[in-house]
């Protein structure tokens, strides 16, 4: 059995980490380079560093951070936000993320998706779904979830395996920095769905949540940042949790 993968979350705003609830009253957390280490150092399987206004304020990732991120840790960084071609993918990769995530860039124009992935590796590209409920269903939003698409997030999800991404970064904005626990059902729909790791994002508020994400959501990593930033928790303690409940995940041994 493949083992569940643990990763931090560094949502980045004018180069500072923040947290915020729904994608909204975003507070700062502290700098990229010196959280993202301190994860490494507790034993993260990889870092996300999301440029979450870059796509709202129509400008390009701060890949100056990038590097700087990039350059203190050796675990998988993946960065997304303000990613809007092929160009783009190019040049965060050089600057040293291992996958760059899109979101809405993918959802302008899909064929980015398929380019890329021909170009750098499937194992590169990232797509990053931000989903919302509506009745039965989920949508897919974009810039930073303040704008609807009108596409349903679970044949969304289908189209984007198909075209050859890696992974999907599955956040439910319901959810999101409630601390309330993942959304199962969409985590558990969409991994059903698709034939590639689903990340799911999105409400981590506890431990337990992890584990039921793992069990009941079938999902293939977690993401968390409020029980990492402020203390409440360290990915070791999680990953020490996890074995006790019998969810494979590689232990400080297995990552050297």
């Amino acid at each position: 059995m493949l083992t569940k993968r643990i990763i931090p979350c560094l949502d980045v705003r004018a180069g500072e980490v923040v947290k915020g609830i729904c994608f909204k009253q975003l507070k700062g957390v502290g700098d990229p380079p010196t959280l993202a280490r301190a994860y490494q150092e507790q034993g993260a399987d990889e870092i996300v560093f999301l440029d979450i206004t870059a796509s709202l304020d129509n400008r390009d990732t701060m890949l100056d951070v990038v590097q700087k991120t990039a350059e203190t840790i050796f675990i998988p960084l993946t960065v997304g936000g303000g990613i809007r071609s092929f160009s783009d993918v190019r040049r965060t990769l050089n600057r040293g993320a291992d996958k760059v995530s899109i979101n809405t860039a993918a959802i302008s124009n899909p064929q980015v998706i398929t380019e890329c992935a021909k170009a750098f590796g499937s194992q590169c590209i990232v797509v990053a779904i931000d989903a919302k409920r509506e009745g039965e269903s989920w949508e897919v939003h974009t810039h930073s979830g303040t704008k609807e698409t009108g596409i349903d997030a679970i044949e969304w999800a289908k189209e984007v395996c198909e075209r050859g991404c890696g992974d999907i970064l599955l956040t439910s904005m319901d959810a999101d920095g409630t601390k309330e626990g993942y959304d199962i059902e969409l985590t558990r729909t969409v991994v059903r769905n698709v034939n590639i790791p689903v990340i799911a994002s999105g409400g981590c508020g506890t431990i337990q949540h992890i584990v039921d994400v793992f069990r009941e959501g079938e999902a293939d990593a977690a993401l968390a940042a409020s029980i990492f930033h402020y203390g409440q928790h360290t990915v070791a303690e999680v990953k020490k949790v996890l074995a006790e409940e019998g969810i494979p995940v590689r232990t400080e041994e297995g990552q050297k």
